[in-house]
């Protein structure tokens, strides 16, 4: 099955609740990589490259963070980047 790679912005109580942890154990669990981060006005944006069900099993568990509440998400498909490993947190 062929990779995907997309570009979540997250808004809602999205910062200081755990969610860049818990994206980083989901991505590992599920074999994707990318990265997460906080921004400056209070959303989360996250770039992950996997197989699509493997990228939506990830999005299913950051959701079930028992303090996260995410009011909106925009997503976005992105062309894939090679030669990257793990997903970090910045």
């Amino acid at each position: 099955m062929l990779a995907v790679r997309k570009r979540y912005t997250f808004t809602g109580s999205v910062q200081g609740v755990g969610f860049r942890w818990r994206a980083r154990q989901a991505a590992a669990l599920y074999d994707c990589t990318g990265w997460v981060r906080n921004e400056w006005d209070g959303s989360v944006t996250m770039e992950i490259q996997g197989r699509e069900p493997d990228v939506d099993r990830v999005l299913s568990a950051i959701r079930e963070g028992r303090f996260i509440r995410i009011e909106e998400i925009r997503e976005e498909m992105i062309p894939e980047e090679t030669g990257e490993y793990g997903f970090g947190a910045e």
